[in-house]
């Protein structure tokens, strides 16, 4: 089922399953349809809440801000308007630092984190500050299309055929000026400060081989939040949702029935 609720400023979002709420929340350039792996799996336990955000998908008519405090604001409101107090949230890489920012600023909305493959600073390194100010060039270079088959090409190439197809696809159908300030928005996040906030109970998913987000972000929200676990898919990338999604489902639910 896919629902605008009638205030223009609620992100579209769909729900699927019955049961205790679960809150799906993507990364940059994608939509809540990267979710398509472990939807129904998820779903035979929860109620499956999955938006897409502010500037992308079927919400990219929702107007600016897009910063983490906007997008988080967002699923709050979202939260209040479908009658939920609390729910377990699960967010992927970029949706990670939103799970967090919901966290951070409304925190009887979290009972549960899972923060997969994801940071609280993703400008550590000097590779990623490189990465995080090439990344726009290319983008107003290459334009969504080519920029997009070119990440997947390079960053996912774990993926058979169908599926890194499916996965450009998704990415270029992005509006090319809401992607660029997001990511500038991705960049800017530093919830560093924050995580000793985070009180809910908190699994940390990564990936043994994810390049894109490496293991030292794992380990730094592990030991940032009080109490969190850590769960490292051996062989995984950052595509990790795709090619172990068997793996992140199994941790995920371990988790949440603890």
């Amino acid at each position: 089922m896919g629902a605008r609720l009638p205030n223009r400023e609620r992100v579209y979002f769909t729900e699927r399953g019955q049961g205790p709420p679960l809150l799906l929340v993507h990364g940059l350039l994608v939509t809540g349809e990267m979710f398509e792996p472990v939807l129904e799996r998820l779903a035979a336990h929860h109620r499956v809440i999955v938006p897409d955000l502010r500037g992308h998908g079927r919400s990219r008519d929702l107007p600016p801000p897009y910063t983490v405090p906007q997008l988080a604001a967002d699923l709050a409101s979202l939260l209040e308007e479908l009658g939920i107090d609390a729910t377990a949230v699960l967010g992927y890489s970029q949706g990670g630092a939103i799970a967090q920012q919901l966290a951070f600023d409304h925190p009887s909305r979290c009972s549960r984190l899972v923060l997969a493959c994801t940071y609280a600073f993703n400008m550590a390194s000097l590779r990623e500050k490189l990465e995080g100010h090439l990344v726009p060039v290319l983008i107003r270079l290459l334009g969504m299309p080519r920029f997009e088959r070119f990440v997947v090409s390079q960053g996912a190439k774990e993926l058979d055929h169908q599926r890194a197809a499916w996965l450009a696809r998704l990415m270029a159908g992005q509006d090319r000026a809401l992607m660029l300030e997001g990511w500038r928005q991705a960049m800017a996040f530093d919830g560093r400060p924050r995580l000793a906030e985070i009180r809910c109970p908190t699994l940390v998913v990564a990936g043994s081989e994810d390049e894109a987000v490496p293991m030292h972000h794992a380990r730094m929200l592990r030991d940032g939040i009080a109490g969190a676990r850590l769960a490292v898919v051996d062989g995984a990338s950052h595509a990790l949702i795709w090619t172990h999604a068997d793996d992140l489902v199994r941790v995920a639910d371990e988790f949440l029935a603890a």
